[in-house]
């Protein structure tokens, strides 16, 4: 959904949380019903108002209520703000609640507070999603897509979305695969915009943000080649279901109005996990360079009294859907060790190109610190999979399906593969690196984030890292 619709909903929990809050206020201290034990006056509330937001900001927040798709169902959002408002309120009863007298009216006053929360927060975003509803029947505001599949699935599909506009997408035209045979330029005024090969520039030409994926059963061959080519774009992916063997854990089911298509690779972070994750990638980052610097000067002096050389190290790697970036680190290795247009040659674990000192801050990992920096400019996170350089990308994306799919996500400083397996001296080695990174992107979350950390600060300084 829009950021527009983002804002709207934020607008109207605001006014509803305080509709809910107030009404309660009176109920309990000014229509008389209840005896009133203490005198509260308006003006006092509105803090306490403010506070009662933001708790339900969180709670909403945790629950993806502002994290809606492009054509959300009413009943469904409705339910998620049914399930947030019950836990809120049930920890509410549990901070409050008075075992000697657990019958007081303050109790009834909180389920009636709960009842007046969700009917206001549920009608006033039902009238929101109503609108938006409206206006997608409408042809306003509709995801542009393209139909990959010039076939008669593809067609039968491309029926449906314009049979139930509130499915939300736009179709600007259909993607052939080299070995289809498209007789004719077009299908129902829908051109055919181009083929498999040009996907991914036509994807930015057209700024289409999804892509439904109808190829017949014979090709499911071809479904890898289109995650492939889209790796590095910002687009979502469906799928039809009897080709979720294919691309099984990187998916999630999804049956709208009769049309049952598979999302690839969601996302399984909430928004606000992405903004915390942010946040402490930026304190953490500051406090890492600035504790280390003491420390980072010295050793410094020692690369440089090790060998001939810069300090620093800096190399093009492949970031954020495949956007490079200049990663820096310590220099560990001996300087000009390698010839341009040359095949990569993976380090190993005695690798005799590794000078002196940088074994030790190798072993330490302490190398790898000056990446706090890409970090702070956005380019990598602390967590995540390792930035691969393009011509080491492309060697691995030829011999492993999917490799680009770690491009996802951010790349990490340290991650699942880095404190799983050692460093990949074989084909089946760098397969296994690959698919602990692809298990990190599946189950992306706080939690193994923070796993992650402990477990690499253990290799830090027992010396083992990998």
């Amino acid at each position: 959904m829009s950021k527009g619709y983002t804002a709207i909903l934020f607008i109207s929990d605001f006014v509803s949380t305080m509709i809910a809050f107030f009404s309660v206020y009176w109920l309990r201290y000014g229509s008389g019903i209840f005896p009133v034990d203490i005198e509260l006056y308006l003006n006092d509330l509105w803090l306490p108002a403010l506070f009662i937001y933001l708790y339900w900001l969180i709670f909403y927040f945790y629950n993806g209520l502002y994290h809606l798709p492009e054509a959300p169902s009413r009943t469904d959002e409705n339910v998620k703000v049914f399930k947030a408002t019950s836990y809120g309120v049930i920890i509410l009863f549990l901070i409050t609640f008075d075992t000697f007298n657990p019958l007081s009216p303050g109790r009834l006053i909180l389920l009636i507070y709960w009842l007046a929360q969700l009917g206001i927060t549920i009608l006033f975003r039902s009238i929101i999603l109503s609108v938006r509803h409206k206006q997608l029947m409408k042809g306003i505001g509709l995801t542009p897509g393209f139909i990959v599949g010039c076939n008669p699935r593809g067609y039968e599909i491309y029926k449906k979305i314009l049979q139930f506009p509130a499915l939300g997408y736009k179709i600007l035209g259909f993607i052939a695969t080299d070995d289809e045979d498209c007789r004719e330029d077009s299908y129902e005024g829908v051109p055919l915009i181009g083929h498999l090969n040009d996907i991914a520039a036509l994807i930015r030409k057209y700024q289409v943000r999804q892509l439904v994926i109808a190829f017949d059963r014979d090709k499911h061959d071809k479904v890898l080649d289109v995650i492939n080519k889209a790796a590095d774009t910002r687009v979502g992916m469906k799928i039809l279901p009897d080709m979720y063997d294919i691309i099984s854990g990187l998916a999630r089911t999804q049956q709208i109005y009769g049309i049952p298509l598979i999302d690839i690779n969601p996302g399984i972070m909430q928004p606000w996990e992405k903004a915390v994750k942010r946040l402490f990638d930026v304190l953490i980052s500051v406090l890492v360079l600035l504790v280390f610097l003491p420390f980072g000067l010295l050793l410094a002096l020692l690369i440089k009294l090790d060998s001939r050389g810069p300090v620093f190290y800096t190399q093009e790697r492949l970031g954020l859907y495949g956007k490079p970036f200049k990663i820096i680190k310590f220099r560990s290795m001996k300087h000009d060790v390698g010839e341009p247009g040359e095949k990569v040659i993976l380090t190993t674990k005695d690798d005799e190109r590794v000078t002196r000192i940088g074994k030790f801050i190798r072993r330490y990992r302490l190398d790898e610190v000056p990446q706090m920096i890409n970090v702070l400019k956005g380019d990598m996170s602390i967590i995540g999979p390792r930035p691969d350089m393009p011509k080491l990308t492309e060697q691995l994306e030829k011999q492993i399906p999917l490799y680009r799919h770690r491009m996802k996500v951010k790349p990490g400083i340290t991650g699942w593969a880095q404190i799983s397996v050692p460093y990949p001296q074989t084909r089946e080695e760098v397969i296994e690196k690959f698919n602990c990174d692809i298990y990190y992107i599946e189950n992306m979350s706080l939690k193994l984030d923070l796993k992650i950390i402990l477990n690499t600060i253990v290799i830090m300084f027992s010396g083992s890292g990998t």
